[in-house]
């Protein structure tokens, strides 16, 4: 088998099959008894958010306690945000109708939305000010046998997560495209670890333990007060695709989904409050989206076998 499929048709079927069975720890514990009806005056169901955990949880928490609070308090809802601690766990949770409110990178958007029923409702505008983005391929500026994109044959890569967008496959696409087959390399690795995985390629390469990393963009610029990042050369920018959104597990109720909407929605980049809850989120705005809109996601997904 190819390495670049390594472990995800396992993984599929893990999440699939373990989805049943409801067996695995949850991150933060949830009483899902009050999704039920309640009587006025009793508490308020909790509506469960998540951010794909590609960073750690701090900077997670970090760049989105904002935006859940302001949804909360412009819908009334009792929004809060719980913290899975892999990608693995989170599209589990996805499945088992444990994340309310999904906010997930197009690749596992793409992978989950048809077994899980989650309905995409919203995507973001990325700090660029486009609503797509890419990854970096990154390597050590010193590595004397690293100039070039093709130097990058039998040598040693750090991904971030086998299902992560702009830090696995948008770099698998882009190498394929440029005639590097997964197989070319001596390794692929991805980074161990629950959150924090952009962090570890990072430093995984600028402390030489790897050869090449494949991040998202943006993610150099979390680490520019702890490393140097002159050490860092970016060999090559990959295409850009459609990029994060927002998606509900099915059966949340209509009216949740439309207050919710809403609220997004009215965000203004231009608002000084609104600014700040979108500039922390590293985003400029949220637009609507419907599931035709990740289409070359998907391609990209047939493309490269990991389906």
């Amino acid at each position: 088998m190819p390495r670049h499929q390594l472990m995800i048709p396992f993984a599929l079927l893990c999440l699939f099959f373990l989805a049943a069975c409801g067996d695995q720890p949850e991150p933060v514990r949830i009483d899902l008894t009050l999704r039920e009806e309640q009587a006025s005056g009793e508490r308020q169901p909790v509506i469960t958010y998540a951010y794909l955990p590609q960073f750690s949880h701090t900077v997670s928490f970090e760049r989105h306690h904002r935006l859940v609070q302001y949804l909360s308090e412009t819908t009334g809802l009792n929004i809060q945000q719980i913290f899975p601690e892999t990608f693995h766990e989170h599209m589990l949770m996805v499945a088992q109708g444990k994340i309310d409110i999904s906010y997930a990178n197009p690749f596992v958007y793409a992978l989950t939305a048809e077994h899980s029923g989650a309905k995409v409702f919203a995507k973001i505008v990325e700090p660029s000010g486009e609503a797509a983005f890419g990854g970096l391929i990154i390597a050590r500026v010193d590595n004397p046998d690293i100039r070039s994109l093709q130097d990058c044959r039998g040598k040693r890569w750090i991904a971030v997560d086998q299902f992560s967008a702009g830090g696995y496959l948008f770099g698998l696409g882009h190498f394929m495209d440029n005639g590097i087959r997964p197989e070319d390399f001596a390794e692929i690795v991805f980074a161990p670890g629950p959150g924090g995985k952009q962090e570890s390629v990072i430093l995984g390469i600028y402390a030489g333990r790897y050869d090449v990393g494949t991040v998202r963009e943006g993610a150099l610029e979390l680490l520019k007060d702890k490393i140097d990042l002159d050490q860092i050369t970016i060999l090559a920018r990959t295409p850009r695709y459609p990029g994060w959104s927002f998606a509900a597990r099915a059966g949340l109720a209509d009216e949740v989904v439309r207050d919710i909407k809403k609220a997004m929605f009215a965000l203004d980049i231009a608002d000084p409050e609104h600014h700040l809850i979108l500039e922390s989120a590293a985003m400029r705005g949220i637009l609507p989206a419907a599931p035709e809109d990740f289409d070359a996601v998907r391609e990209l997904v047939r493309r490269a076998g990991l389906e």
